[in-house]
């Protein structure tokens, strides 16, 4: 009988399991340090991307209101140059930017990171512009320089004055009365009802109790303060001079004697430029026209600045009743408490006119 030697099963080596799962952890460790190497690499490309500061001089970026994600775009390059405001428009589309919130106006200054600056629009958040507006006579002239750094129109701004002033008891004559020239801070994109109350609110803030209390002790209100001092700001050009003239008009208010104040006379015609008020002017048929008509004028001749108020508040007592420009055109006035002495200085200076031919 033949019998086959049973053949003796080989043990594994345990060499080569070992090598197997040794040579899947350094691939697998490959894999992902491969993938950690990438993910580094594409962050930092992101990040340069990202974080590449803009080198231009510092402009601003004008985002109209109901702008579309193409002008955003547009309103970039145009303010930022091609390269930096595309990649702004990109960053600001991966973190969400809606052209409704970017409505507004952003300084970009010299070094500001491109991330940064679409976060800005992203979120809205705006530069404040600085509004200056000083020696408006007129609300025209104060409409056309406030908004000449706003996106609102001079006559969308007046539109807005016109509904909101009756509201707080203002008449159309009174309209100068409620604003006070000043350096303002808004942003590009406010709305003209916003302006309009914003500038109220500063004038009624400036009417203080003990400014309210001075006017009554004057038997004034704030309007007719303000009125008062729109014809002593036309009427003398010296701060130092203000409180004086202002004080010969209440004077003259308070015995009901007629302002006949040349300023007002100039208001009625239409001409603040004539250099020499003549009887004909005199004669010119308005309210406004304190030759004709006693007491003060129905609203202020112009817009006038607080120091001028204040002027008028703090008059000091004299006993002056008339007043003639100096003959040596110095711009100061000589003031008479008598009417013979007033002509006197009528006269000089009406010959002084004569002589130099100003008609």
């Amino acid at each position: 009988m033949n019998t086959k030697k049973a053949s003796k099963k080989q043990p594994k080596k345990p060499g080569k399991k070992v090598r197997s799962k040794s040579s899947i952890r350094r691939k697998t460790l490959l894999w992902i340090g491969g993938l950690a190497l990438a993910f580094i690499v594409l962050a930092s490309i992101a990040a340069a991307y990202a974080l590449r500061r803009y080198d231009g001089d510092g402009r601003w970026v004008y985002i109209p209101q109901s702008a579309t994600d193409a002008q955003v775009r547009d309103s970039l390059q145009s303010a930022l140059g091609d390269d930096t405001g595309s990649r702004v428009y990109n960053l600001w589309h991966l973190q969400g930017g809606n052209a409704a919130n970017a409505h507004g106006a952003y300084l970009i200054n010299k070094g500001d990171r491109s991330v940064f600056i679409a976060r800005r629009l992203a979120k809205g958040r705006q530069t404040p512009v600085s509004a200056e507006w000083t020696d408006a006579r007129t609300l025209e002239t104060m409409a056309t320089r406030l908004t000449s750094k706003l996106e609102c129109s001079p006559e969308a701004l007046l539109d807005a004055i016109n509904r909101i002033l009756p509201d707080s008891s203002f008449t159309r004559q009174q309209f100068p009365a409620a604003f006070l020239p000043a350096k303002f801070e808004f942003y590009w994109s406010a709305s003209p009802d916003d302006i309009v109350r914003r500038l109220l609110h500063y004038r009624n803030r400036f009417w203080t109790p003990e400014r309210r209390k001075k006017a009554a002790a004057l038997n004034l209100t704030p309007v007719e303060v303000a009125t008062l001092a729109s014809i002593v700001e036309e009427e003398t050009a010296k701060t130092d001079e203000r409180g004086r003239v202002a004080r010969l008009y209440l004077n003259r208010l308070a015995i009901d004697m007629p302002l006949q104040a040349d300023p007002t006379v100039k208001y009625a015609v239409g001409d603040p430029t004539i250099k020499r008020i003549l009887k004909s002017h005199l004669s010119t048929p308005s309210p406004y026209n304190t030759y004709l008509n006693h007491g003060l004028p129905p609203g202020p001749i112009r817009i006038v600045d607080e120091r001028t108020i204040d002027a008028v508040l703090d008059a000091p007592q004299h006993d002056y009743l008339y007043m003639c420009a100096r003959a040596d055109f110095s711009g100061y006035h000589d003031f008479a408490v008598t009417y013979a002495e007033h002509q006197a200085n009528a006269a000089r200076y009406q010959a002084e006119l004569d002589r130099r031919g100003i008609w």
